[in-house]
Order: C-alpha cells, then sequence, then structure tokens
C-alpha cells in the first residue's frame, strides 16, 4: 500500500475505534479511546508512520531476543507502545486510557491493516 493511502487508512481505522469506544457496544471498555477530530486523526496516522519509520526498527532490535522467545507475540506490545508514543507526541486530543486499551487499538489495527493490504495487493 502506497504511503498517502496507509495514512488515509490508519486515520479511518482510529476514528471507527473512537466511535466504537464511545458507543455502549464497547461495554466497560467505554470512553477509553479518544479521538477529537478528523484532523487530528490524519495527525496521529502521519506521526504514528513516522514513529513506525525511525523508532520501530530500534525497537524491534532490541527486543528481538524476546520476541524470538513469544514465538512473535512481544511484537503487539512494540505496535503499542508505537500507539502510546503517538498519544504522547499528539496531546490530549488523542488518548487512551490504559496500556490495555491500547494493546486492543493495536490488535484490532493490525488485524484490518492486514486485511486491507491484502485487499490492495490482490487489486
Amino acid at each position: 500500500m502506497r504511503f498517502w493511502t496507509r495514512i488515509l487508512v490508519n486515520a479511518v481505522i482510529f476514528l471507527a475505534l473512537a466511535g466504537f469506544f464511545q458507543s455502549s457496544l464497547a461495554g466497560g471498555f467505554q470512553n477509553d479511546f479518544y479521538v477529537s477530530s478528523i484532523w487530528i486523526a490524519l495527525v496521529a496516522s502521519f506521526v504514528l508512520a513516522l514513529l513506525n519509520a525511525v523508532v520501530k526498527p530500534i525497537l524491534f532490535v532490541l527486543s528481538l531476543p524476546i520476541t524470538v522467545l513469544t514465538l512473535g507475540l512481544f511484537s503487539v506490545v512494540i505496535n503499542a507502545i508505537m500507539l502510546e508514543l503517538t498519544s504522547w507526541f499528539v496531546g490530549s486530543s488523542f488518548a487512551f486510557a490504559s496500556f490495555g486499551v491500547t494493546m486492543i487499538v493495536a490488535i484490532i489495527m493490525s488485524i484490518f491493516n492486514a486485511i486491507i493490504s491484502d485487499h490492495f495487493v490482490r487489486n
């Protein structure tokens, strides 16, 4: 997928997940993920892309032993750390209530990105 397409897709996923976490369907996780506007979602998506390009490879190399020991599951924690860093850089208009919610959002984003990337590769 191209860079700007991925930015737009991640922004839409951020908005959809924030909307889900604001609804009553989220149950106990209601109001745990907040995005104030579409522009903040675009900024957060861009910041996440920059962090994934610069910081994530360094974290991946440093955490390689534990990633191997957990058979790759630690990469979800690295994705959650990237989302927390994004939240820190963007500010209070893009926020998570806890690291557990960040992990859930990271897992859901990974699944959606895999599905959407597969769709773009096939077309």
